[in-house]
């Protein structure tokens, strides 16, 4: 070891034993608002399902005039106008068995702490407002033009670029839509339909393997005066706006909910994305970085393919009304010590602890099965790299450490045949990576990316929490799953 990374690493142990305590999370406390969920599965049916959808706009209406920096490429890059707003959008799921409902939102950013996240589920269940649910689950598309949720994208490193006034409307914003999905709630069925998509994505990291279904669950209300809601899953990063853009943007999950809209006019949409560790984004997306393509052309016509597919699925499988879901608090291991560094700073706000010199993250991790065991989801607290998911690892020779992979990959871990991945869900820890292939810089680690071996560059661990993601993840869904 090099003495620049030894150096390196007793500065991140320094920086954990530094860390205030007023810094630091109460466990129980970060537990308080998070619904777990069922304590056993039950297949039993009831009568119908009944759902509810709102939407909020979230975007501020002084972009030009306040100061906003766009998330997800470099920092210091100041909003200076909208293309399209960012929107927050939930919907209320319920099997009517007397459990409480479920809710899923979707807010268009690049990614939420799951400190803030817990702020949102406060408002809900203090709000008196919503009858009884068993879980809150709250992701973000991922935008990669939309305003900075997190903190790491702000004029300095060591400055946030979270506008905090603009995060508490978020919040207020969100956990009204919320209420309102319960609010609009009606009876109806929920139906299932999938279908392969070609040409339409690119793994930017070897192996070259992604999930190429795009999923989509459909409830069509009893009253026909009231309107069907779609919630569509599909993986792939949403930054085809480019580094360069200036504009506020959602992104092709916009555009993708604009085409379906406009040529289904009695539907709402719910866009939830899925593994996109890796790196997996759209086909074209070595042109947008290098800026050889028009971007917002790219953006729009990319989103409008996208709701094409979804509207012509029409090979649907009713889905019983059934809901099971559990979900579990983690610790998960912070290895990565610019993480650490940025919560010493303020820059990120998630719920630390330590143990001695070593820092641990607050999360969580859930496990979802809709029907009579027809639809299962893992709900991942971040960028999952696809081959946890599907199995299709890099053997020992090819990988980085010239180990295997020693993981159980989640499809292998239940038999239902329809099952995808829900990430950036409840919580954003960056990309998650099995051990055989995580590599870092041996002189500075998490600061620049690595090449190995094989002459492959690392770059996705520097945005990592640290190795042990992966194992603490995969198994914990094992465990709520047995």
């Amino acid at each position: 070891m090099s003495v620049k990374r030894k150096a390196i690493e007793f500065l991140g142990k320094a920086i954990v034993l530094l860390m205030p305590k007023r810094y630091l999370a109460d466990e129980e406390k970060a537990k308080e608002y998070m619904l777990s969920g069922d304590k056993t599965f039950n297949f039993s049916s009831g009568e119908h399902f009944t759902c509810g959808f709102s939407k909020a706009i979230l975007t501020p209406t002084d972009v030009k005039d306040n100061k906003y920096f766009i998330a997800g490429y470099d920092s210091n890059n100041k909003a200076e106008d909208v293309l399209d707003d960012m929107f927050a959008r939930a919907i209320f799921i319920d099997d009517n068995k007397g459990n409480g409902g479920i809710i899923f939102c979707s807010i268009d950013a690049v990614g939420m702490s799951r400190k803030d996240i817990n702020d949102i589920r406060k408002l809900v269940l203090k709000s008196s407002e919503i009858g009884k649910l068993k879980s809150i689950n709250i992701c973000c598309t991922h935008s990669h033009s939309a305003i900075d949720t997190q903190g790491l994208w702000g004029e300095k490193i060591y400055k946030s670029g979270r506008n905090e006034e603009f995060m508490n409307e978020l919040k207020k914003k969100t956990a009204n839509a919320i209420i309102e999905a319960y609010k609009n709630r009606t009876d109806g069925k929920l139906y299932f339909s999938c279908t392969e998509t070609e040409d339409l994505q690119y793994d930017c990291r070897t192996p070259e393997t992604f999930d190429r279904n795009l999923n989509r669950i459909h409830f069509v209300p009893f009253d026909k005066a009231k309107k069907e809601i779609f919630a569509v899953n599909f993986a792939s990063h949403a930054e085809l706006m480019g580094s360069k853009t200036k504009k506020v943007s959602a992104d092709f999950p916009c555009y993708m909910i604009k085409e379906i809209e406009e040529n289904h006019k009695n539907c709402e949409v719910i866009y939830l994305n899925g593994a996109i560790g890796g790196m997996i984004s759209a086909k074209e997306i070595k042109k947008v970085y290098r800026d050889e393509i028009d971007c917002e052309e790219y953006t729009k016509e990319f989103g409008k393919v996208l709701g094409e597919l979804v509207l012509s699925l029409n090979d649907e499988e009713e889905i019983e009304p059934i809901v099971n879901i559990k979900s579990k608090q983690i610790n998960v291991p912070v290895n990565n010590f610019v993480l650490t560094l940025a919560r010493f700073l303020k820059v990120l706000n998630n719920d630390f602890i330590k143990e001695n010199t070593n820092a641990y993250v607050i999360s969580e991790t859930g496990y979802l099965v809709l029907g009579n065991k027809q639809v299962a989801m893992f709900l991942i607290p971040g960028e999952l790299f696809p081959e946890l998911y599907n199995g299709e690892f890099l053997n020992a020779e090819n990988s980085a450490n010239s180990c295997e992979a020693n993981y159980t990959p989640l499809t292998k871990m239940t038999d239902i045949k329809n099952n995808f991945v829900v990430g950036l869900c409840n919580d954003e820890l960056g990309y998650i990576i099995p051990t055989n292939d995580f590599y870092l810089n041996n002189e500075t680690p998490y600061i620049n990316g690595a090449t190995d071996h094989l002459d492959r560059h690392h770059y996705e661990e520097t945005n990592s929490v640290g190795p042990r993601v992966a194992e603490t993840i995969i198994n914990t869904i094992k465990t709520l799953i047995s």
